[in-house]
């Protein structure tokens, strides 16, 4: 101890003693937080910065400290802390833009913290293993990957830096924080500055390793940015080789041996309603009067499943992608064209195999029996939804008689729906005036008509009695492992925040019980339609909620009511409607058929990661073309609402076409501090508030394609 104590001013430590140094450091001051800048000034040893992190990473790893964020540590909390203590959970990586992550696992209500040097190489979107504790932030729970379990993708775009013999990949994707190393041998001929799209090889804790697969063109940097959307979310922009030929190889006739053994309702009225747009028309209506005052109906699905057989190519790849990606400017389908819009599609005039979910309503819309098999159907008539909408407002046109019952039908099992426990999300969505070259010239909110919601009832109803059918019959003898579309009851301290924050904009919300909440959350969009300022309310109200997934165990759909529901109604566009056709046509007609659970809920798990990175693909590409849209407007003044509060300034929403941007306090007269949990901000020496919800101008001072980001400028009072 001597010669330690009388070691020479300016001697570096040894390892060892650098980390007693560092303990007797933090035992001195308990509650205190320190990163290596800070551990070097107080300690005043001559050891440099990384010598001295990997000290505190080392006493991190042994449990004697606590790694925090941004690099700094604390006291470790002895039991807490411990191995044996640790718990271990699967689940999905949710990067932030600083680096960290919260892990959204299975089995815990709360989402696990884990700071990106405990990511242990792990991405955005990766099924992982993570150890779990109780860290010293209130209680959260905090973690360490311990092992990558599933990559969300292992392909990525960026830019070509051409370094003499290698080359290093720069990825576009923001929650991406490794450059990729590639060898001069594997860079495809590509050039320095060349978009390019890079395959991992290797995964190295400091630099992956990679090859270039494919030099991306594109017409404009707008194509470039949508395609680079579609790979940095695990979607490939071609299917296989393998894939197309065995399409192309199918019969474009129905062959007369299906004819026969399907039930032909090819003779019963029968019509689409879909968007402007589509292509792959999935669902149909029919509507038939019966003798006794009652009537079927028929919802008649696409028949993908006679098309893609189990174990083939287009199956494998089907299941690969989950399901079809639709961004603003174009649809990246699960199937290939000729199956997606044109096979399968039910195209007016043409014949068509079907699966049928057909049932018998009385006036009230009461379900009196059902059917459920394998049909040919013929559409006589394709509508838009605008032009349905003509048809039943005018009373004159096409089936306009079958258009006026089935929408009293639909909104007496709406009502039902809604009496039962419904939840109500009236929320606005975005659309998109393209033109020729795909550049947006006008954003607007997309009008919700009547015709809307007489599909979306008539689905909802088919989608509820197939599940109910398969959980009925399983009850008979053998649960039948099934896809069931389940989704969880909302977080209640996430709900009792919103509750507090819908108390601040002035609507009182009763939280205390699940029905009290969804009574609460309809009421909340009716108000809604009448204040504008509680429309902010409904993005934070789906936030509180679980996320929907599929699930071979059944545990309900709370935002729907519904005790038994699946997704059975559109198989060209979702690879779960497949999985659903495959059971129900298996267990129908007194057969019963057990598929192993296990295999299921593997493939459930997988399309329901999907389907997370097909709604984040889509986000991503609607928050380009509003940058893009607004990237001729600088220097105009709009109208707008606080949508959000944050310690650097604020967010507005755009009246009119919903663009989002922010404000920076930076840019204000003055300095403002958060209050009520940033539902507020007051100005340091005038005491002026601004608060979420306020009506306010700004101007916009620039935008930022490659982080999707607009600047603004807040046009203040005595401007």
């Amino acid at each position: 101890m001597k010669n330690k104590k009388n070691k020479k001013k300016g001697d570096k430590l040894s390892a060892r003693q650098l980390q007693r140094a560092i303990l007797r450091l933090f035992y001195e001051s308990p509650k205190k937080r320190y990163n290596p800048k800070q551990v070097a000034r107080k300690l005043k040893v001559p050891n440099n910065r990384d010598s001295i992190l990997h000290a505190l990473k080392e006493l991190a790893r042994k449990e004697r400290l606590q790694e925090l964020e941004d690099y700094k540590f604390k006291l470790g909390r002895g039991k807490a802390r411990r191995r044996s203590d640790r718990k271990t959970y699967e689940g999905i990586v949710d990067m932030t833009r600083t680096g960290s992550a919260y892990i959204v696992c299975e089995g815990l209500e709360q989402d696990v913290f884990v700071s990106g040097r405990n990511l242990n190489t792990a991405l955005h979107g990766d099924r992982v293993e993570v150890a779990v504790w109780k860290g010293g932030r209130r209680g959260k729970l905090e973690g360490e990957v311990s092992r990558v379990l599933q990559r969300a993708t292992e392909h990525f775009v960026g830019t070509l830096v051409r370094q003499h013999r290698h080359a290093m990949v720069v990825p576009d994707k923001m929650n991406m924080p490794f450059d990729i190393f590639v060898q001069g041998k594997d860079t495809n001929d590509a050039k320095d500055g060349d978009k390019v799209v890079v395959r991992i090889t290797q995964w190295d804790a400091r630099m992956p390793r990679g090859e270039v697969i494919e030099v991306l063109e594109g017409k404009d940097l707008s194509d470039l940015e949508m395609k680079s959307i579609l790979i940095n979310n695990g979607f490939p922009l071609e299917f296989p080789r393998e894939v197309l030929e065995e399409c192309a190889e199918l019969p474009d006739k129905i062959p007369a041996q299906e004819v026969h053994r399907r039930r032909d309702m090819r003779a019963v009225p029968t019509f689409t309603i879909d968007p402007d747009d589509a292509k792959d028309f999935d669902d149909a209506l029919s509507l038939t009067y019966l003798d006794d005052g009652t009537y079927e109906v028929g919802v008649h699905i696409a028949d993908v499943t006679h098309y893609v057989l189990p174990g083939s190519a287009l199956d494998k790849e089907a299941l690969r992608r989950g399901n079809s990606v639709y961004l603003v400017d174009r649809v990246l389908p699960m199937l290939p064209e000729k199956l997606s819009n044109e096979l399968c599609s039910l195209r007016p005039n043409e014949d068509k195999c079907t699966f049928s979910a057909v049932f018998r309503l009385n006036d009230q819309g009461r379900v009196l029996s059902r059917w459920f098999g394998k049909t040919l159907t013929h559409s006589d008539r394709r509508f838009t939804y605008s032009e349905a909408q003509q048809v039943l407002d005018s009373g004159k046109g096409d089936f306009a008689r079958e258009l006026r019952t089935l929408d009293k039908l639909a909104r007496r099992l709406r009502k039902e729906r809604f009496r039962k426990g419904s939840i109500d999300f009236d929320m606005e969505e975005v659309q998109f005036r393209l033109d020729d070259d795909g550049v947006p010239i006008e954003v607007l909110t997309k009008e919700r008509l009547s015709t809307h919601m007489l599909i979306e009832d008539f689905m909802l109803l088919a989608n509820r009695e197939v599940a109910a059918y398969i959980h009925n019959k399983g009850k008979q003898a053998q649960e039948i492992p099934f896809v069931y579309r389940i989704h969880d009851l909302p977080d209640p301290e996430k709900v009792a925040e919103l509750a507090r924050f819908a108390a601040e904009l002035g609507f009182k919300m009763d939280i205390s019980s699940p029905e009290a909440i969804a009574r609460s959350f309809n009421r909340l969009t009716e108000a809604a339609r009448k204040d504008d300022t509680l429309h902010l309310l409904a993005p934070i109200a789906i936030r509180t909620m679980a996320k929907a997934a599929y699930s071979t165990e059944n545990i309900g759909h709370y935002g729907l009511g519904f005790k038994y529901y699946c997704h059975f109604t559109s198989p060209i566009r979702r690879y779960a409607d497949v999985l659903v056709h495959r059971i129900l046509e298996k267990n129908l007609n007194g057969k019963v058929f057990r598929e192993d659970k296990d295999q299921l809920e593997l493939k459930c798990k997988h399309i329901s990661v999907m389907e997370r990175r097909a709604l984040d693909a889509e986000r991503e590409s609607i928050k380009y073309k509003q940058v893009e849209f607004m990237q001729n407007r600088v220097g105009e003044v709009f109208e707008g609402v606080v949508s959000g509060i944050i310690d650097r300034g604020f967010f507005v929403e755009l009246l009119g076409n919903k663009c989002e941007g922010m404000v920076s306090f930076d840019s204000v007269s003055e300095p403002f501090e958060l209050l009520n949990g940033r539902l507020s901000a007051q100005g340091i020496y005038t005491r002026r508030t601004i608060k979420i919800g306020d009506h306010v101008r700004v101007r916009i001072l620039k935008t930022d394609l490659t982080r999707r980001q607009i600047s603004m400028a807040w046009v203040e009072e005595d401007e």
